[in-house]
């Protein structure tokens, strides 16, 4: 049992407990999770797979990414935003992605509200709510990693506000750990970038 903190990996060492339970997990962990993410079609990727995340486990999705990608035409928003009815059976028959018809809805609306904005504007709205890393300690245990913030809130509304969908504050702060808004890796953690 652990308290949290950080543990030995595969190679002696410290990482955040919840990236021992599989290789994926180590990998996703050490390569990806808490680095800086920019790109309006990277942040729609991110945003749509914690969308699709929600109530299920991150290594479920991990493990599917690469049929999302090809499912979604690379998450690539200007090629979603003209997905047809057809397109929309495709996606709820494919075995290779989560086939929930109301997420799969959002990927697509999302995708349409995102075509019309100008290049740029989902990175520049989504880094303006990182919250100054001065004012936060470096989490020691995984009891001092939030899962929603003030900044995930503000986030949330604004995203609502523009007519994005399955975007609430506890995805949106998952979006911002993953994307490197914020750093909690664990302070003893070998991928903490502080």
């Amino acid at each position: 049992m652990t308290d949290g903190a950080a543990l030995a990996g595969p190679d002696d060492a410290p990482r955040c407990p919840w990236a021992l339970s599989t290789e994926d997990y180590v990998a996703y962990h050490d390569e990806e999770w808490g680095r800086p993410v920019h790109g309006d079609d990277a942040l729609f990727e991110r945003l749509s797979l914690e969308a699709f995340q929600s109530g299920l486990s991150w290594l479920t999705i991990l493990r599917r990414r690469p049929g999302f990608r090809t499912a979604f035409a690379g998450f690539r928003i200007a090629a979603v935003a003209e997905f047809t009815d057809a397109d929309r059976e495709r996606l709820l028959a494919d075995a290779g992605i989560i086939r929930n018809r109301a997420k799969i809805d959002a990927t697509l609306g999302n995708a349409r509200v995102l075509a019309g904005w100008a290049p740029g504007d989902l990175d520049a709205l989504i880094w303006s709510h990182a919250p100054d890393p001065a004012g936060r300690p470096a989490p020691v245990t995984l009891a001092d990693v939030p899962a929603v913030t003030p900044e995930s809130t503000a986030l949330s509304k604004a995203l609502k506000k523009q007519g994005l969908r399955f975007v609430g504050p506890t995805t949106a702060y998952a979006l911002m750990q993953a994307c490197g808004l914020v750093d909690d890796h664990l302070r003893d953690c070998v991928a903490r970038q502080a």
